[in-house]
């Protein structure tokens, strides 16, 4: 049995259409203390850290099972982003993307029984174009609160890639998992057929 540690949509979406059979299960963790106890790691290393951590918080209460946890983090302007915490800063972060290149950072991580298995992270270059003001309201308008829950402030597979000129990297690490390769973990032990 596969558990998902997550209650994110676009994550449950991949599984769901790369036909993996799991449980989603939200792991409920402090994430910012968890990256205090990173200190000094690159940011997929944070990524990969956090996807731990919220495996490793799923695992005891799914004996046996193998507990899928996954985590994304945005760099842009040599700054870290979390997600907003109103529409506000919603509106700020957008203002400060404007112009840049965001780095999209997605971590996953497999955990059984509290131990780690197997854990990737993989980074996507998103160019961000000029962004207005009349822009970022129109898009709050329409994508708010769905976007409150969005490290970037955006859901490509909506009105999100609206916000880009280009996009280096694999779509799944923009979705928010590195997909491919947690296939690819997950054939390798055995829980999808080779």
């Amino acid at each position: 049995m596969i558990v998902l540690a997550s209650k994110s949509f676009s994550r449950k979406a991949m599984l769901d259409a790369a036909g993996v059979d799991y449980e989603s299960v939200p792991a409920s963790i402090d994430e910012r203390a968890a990256e205090q106890s990173m200190a000094g790691a690159s940011p997929a290393e944070i990524a990969a850290g956090l996807a731990v951590a919220k495996a490793e918080a799923v695992s005891p209460a799914h004996p046996g099972a193998i507990v899928l946890g996954s985590d994304s983090l945005v760099v842009a302007g040599g700054q870290r982003f979390d997600k907003p915490s109103d529409r506000d800063a919603a509106a700020d972060h957008l203002r400060f993307f404007s112009g840049k290149e965001m780095q999209l950072h997605s971590g996953a991580a497999l955990v059984r029984d509290g131990e780690i298995l197997w854990q990737d992270a993989a980074t996507a270059s998103l160019q961000v174009r000029e962004l207005s003001a009349q822009f970022i309201e129109s898009y709050l308008d329409a994508e708010w609160p769905a976007v409150a829950g969005c490290v970037g402030v955006f859901r490509i597979e909506a009105m999100g890639v609206q916000l880009f000129e280009s996009i280096t990297g694999d779509q799944f690490t923009v979705l928010g998992m590195p997909l491919l390769p947690v296939l690819g973990a997950l054939r390798d032990l055995g829980e999808l057929p080779k």
